[in-house]
């Protein structure tokens, strides 16, 4: 296995009392194929703009690259590219 570039430990955010992602341990390493499936409210939008630094977590870390979302933002966003397929909030 290649090196890790998405790893997730116990993430997850909350609006109020919505927990819209709770808990999210994953890894993705160099040379996977990743797909982020799951029906309307799953939380994967929400996932994706915490990797992109879009948003912080509740709780919980992940790191893009090896660099961490939270203390090392810029270099995430140097790491990624990101579009989505519509604009939103």
């Amino acid at each position: 296995m290649g090196e890790t570039i998405l790893e997730t430990r116990h993430l997850s955010r909350h609006f109020g009392n919505l927990k819209a992602v709770e808990d999210l341990n994953i890894n993705v390493h160099q040379g996977e194929v990743f797909g982020f499936l799951g029906p309307n409210g799953a939380g994967k939008s929400t996932a994706i703009k915490m990797f992109t630094t879009l948003l912080k977590p509740t709780s919980g870390e992940a790191f893009v690259g090896g660099y961490n979302i939270l203390t090392e933002s810029v270099n995430v966003r140097r790491f990624i590219g990101y579009v989505p397929q519509m604009l939103s909030a």
